[in-house]
This record gives C-alpha cells, structure tokens and sequence, in this order.
C-alpha cells in the first residue's frame, strides 16, 4: 500500500496551520508522514506567493518536485492565483485551495491513484477543531478568520483567500482549550488581518480577546497582524484587552510607507497620523511593548521624499521588528499596471533602510540589560541552546527545557535577541 507522505510548507502562520491540520487529517486515516520527498510516495507542497522572490521559490520547489516523477498536490495560495503556472510545469499536478483544507485526504487518495483533482473552491466552513500534527508542540496556531476587508493595490493573496469569513468564538475557544489539554503554553491568534476580525458577524477582536483570557490555565497568546485601517476603530477596547497578563505586549502594524501619497496609492485607507496615534497610545499604556512593522521599499512612484520620509517614520517610532520587502509586482493587482521603478534603485534604498533599522533594533535592546523575569521556552535554537519569550514577546536565548517557565537575567543583547541567564 502506498500511505508515506512527504509535506513542506512556506509563507505566514495561517499557511502553517493548514499544514499542520493536513498532516493531522492525513495522519488520521493512516498514512505515515515521512521526513524526505525521496522516501515519500506523495509530496505535498503549501504554497505562497506574497512576494515575487517567494513566488520564484515556489516554482523552483514545484519543478524540482516534478522531477521525482511522483505525484504531486500543490495546496496553499498559489493554486488559485497561479494555476497556469502550476499546469504548464506539471499537468498531473493536483491541486488545493487554501479555503479547502478538509479535502486533503480526498486529494491524495485521487493522486496516488494517478488521478489529478482541483479543489479550489472556498468552503466557507472554519478551519478549526480539527487533528494536527505541529511542527512546535508548545504552539498552538489558531486561525481566526480567512480573508480580508482591505483592497490593497499590490496584494495578490486577497485574491486566493478571498473576503472576511470570521470563525465563531465558541469553535476558536474549543479549539484553544483542545492545544492546552495536548500540551500547548502559547497560542497564536492569527488571520490574513486580525483587526477587521467580527466585522462580518457582529464581534470584534477585543471581544474574542478577552474571552479566550477568561480561559483558566496558564498560557500566552501572541496577537497577530493588525491593519491600522481597523485598529482605529476597536482603539481603546483593543488597549484594555491587552492589560490581561495572557496577552504577550506585541503589536505588529503594518505601515508599509511613510509617505502618505504613497499610502493611497497603496489602498491602505488609512493615513500615518493614524498609525502614529495608534503606537502613540500603547506606548502610553505599555512602555515595554515590542512593536512590529512591515514597509515595502520602491513601490510605484515612491520619490526620494517619500522614501526619506519612511526612514523618518522609523526613526520615529523606532520598531522593534521591521520586516522590509523589495517591491515585486504581483499579477491581476492594480499596482502591476503602473510604472516601476529600476531594481537599483530599490536595492539602494533598502540598503539605507537596513542599516537604519539594526542601529534602531540594537539601540531598543539596550532597556532590557539586566531585565529580571519569568520567560516561556518556546523554541529549539537554530545554534545550540533554546528560546525563550517574555511578556512583551522577546526572545531569550538561554537554556532549559521546552514547554516550561524559567526566570532569567538579561545579561547582554543583539539586535534580535536578548541573552539571558539565572
């Protein structure tokens, strides 16, 4: 019997957790995941496509996984944005949608059959309280909601996730409560954009929030990325939520640009008067809170000015993490059409941002010297040693043992890292 199953996966949280609820599925109707496409009988890629260089990844992954000659499900993102490409690679390709996760054991019972499937359809069902297998057992990854209310100009994955459907409160609570009882400390809320959460149903994030803190056991939740479009509406509702000691003081708020014509010719629809107040009124209220950003550099039109204006904004604000993109264009977005500026200068431009930005992140690190606390280890280290995060979500290199609480004294930091010891 052919039942071995090889699977990898790339691109956000939301993508990870498809993954691990698939080898969940999987591994439920007894086929054994291997650790090896060359010891599999079926490979399984999770695709995304965000980025134009993550894209190229992708191809690349697709093709060399052609060349094993065995079959092939291509899930995630870029089977309904990409799908002429997939084909042309390889016509046998299955293929699987992100809103159409329950269908994996259907997929691969047709692939190995030699029967190529499309589900790409969206279900509209949540992805929730389903088997997993994770890649880190101390993570929960509970996905929210799939979908957004945004229409930014140069966003390709609206496309392939489609609009806001927002997952029940009772199903997210269930789901939450299931990962502690499995051994879960950390909980991760996610969604394409956190923020806009229960707009369609009557809710809010500040509501979920507080009711998945009402749970009695002891765990962090890290919230994640949150459009300022939204936030400025659930403000001060969001502010008190975040006051509960479950809630790791982490914000990631995209900004994307300094430059407000920039902004609107982005589609964020909101200004950075809007971003600056937001950051602004929890810094009041958290004054050890990691903030986190994303900036895109050269997009369409960006001037000399604008792009000053971005360092100007970081300099500012100072943003404990920013995750900074050379602008790619995507197909089918708005931004696609219009004219693009030459990779030197957006190679320039984001190396003057890159040194700015580790000067920032250094320079932050420098209030936790000799911070004393409580840390969760939540991460094998990728040199030695293990990771662990404190309320504000820091990591800590130290050591002890996976899934438990330490107390630590921060000894010495880097840009991205404190260390730490007893």
């Amino acid at each position: 019997m052919k039942n071995k199953i090889f699977a990898e996966v790339y691109g956000c949280s939301a993508n990870l957790s498809d993954f691990e609820m698939a080898l969940g599925l999987l591994t439920k109707k007894g086929y054994k995941i291997v650790d090896g496409e060359n010891d599999s009988d079926l490979n399984v890629i999770f695709t995304c496509i965000v980025k134009t260089p993550t894209t190229n990844r992708m191809i690349h992954r697709v093709r060399e996984l052609t060349k094993l000659k065995k079959p092939l499900i291509v899930a995630g993102c870029m089977p309904k944005t990409e799908r002429n490409i997939i084909e042309r690679i390889n016509p046998h390709a299955s293929l699987l949608g992100p809103n159409s996760l329950e269908k994996i054991p259907d997929a691969v019972k047709s692939a190995l059959s030699d029967e190529k499937v499309v589900f790409t359809k969206d279900l509209k069902k949540p992805k929730l309280c389903m088997p997993k297998v994770r890649k880190n057992r101390v993570v929960e990854i509970c996905e929210i909601a799939s979908g957004c209310l945004s229409n930014c100009s140069y966003c390709e994955t609206k496309f392939a996730r489609g609009k806001l459907f927002s997952y029940p409160e009772d199903l997210i609570v269930k789901e939450i409560k299931n990962s502690l009882n499995q051994g879960c400390k950390e909980i991760w809320l996610t969604s394409q954009d956190c923020g806009c959460y229960g707009r369609d149903m009557n809710s809010s994030l500040p509501e979920l929030i507080q009711t998945v803190c009402e749970i009695e056991e002891k765990f962090f939740v890290r919230i994640g990325m949150m459009n300022p479009t939204y936030v400025k509406n659930i403000l001060d509702d969001l502010i008190d939520s975040y006051k509960s000691e479950k809630i790791f003081k982490f914000l990631h708020l995209p900004v994307q640009s300094g430059s407000n014509r920039i902004l609107r010719r982005m589609g964020r629809g909101c200004s950075i008067k809007n971003f600056k107040n937001i950051v602004k009124k929890f810094k009041k209220e958290f004054s050890f809170l990691t903030l986190s950003t994303d900036v895109i550099v050269g997009f369409p039109g960006e001037k000399n000015e604008d792009f000053q204006k971005t360092s100007e904004l970081i300099g500012e604000v100072k943003p404990d993490i920013v995750n900074i993109s050379k602008f790619g264009p995507r197909p089918g977005t708005k931004a696609a059409e219009m004219e693009q500026l030459t990779r030197k200068i957006i190679n320039d431009r984001t190396k003057k941002l890159v040194g700015l930005v580790e000067r920032v992140k250094l320079n932050n690190n420098q209030k936790w010297l000799n911070w004393k606390g409580e840390v969760l280890i939540d991460e094998i280290g990728r040199r030695g040693g293990v990771i662990g995060r404190n309320f504000a979500y820091k990591p800590v290199l130290t050591e002890g043992k996976l899934g438990t609480y330490r107390k630590v004294k921060i000894k010495s930091v880097r840009p991205i890292y404190l260390i730490g010891n007893d």
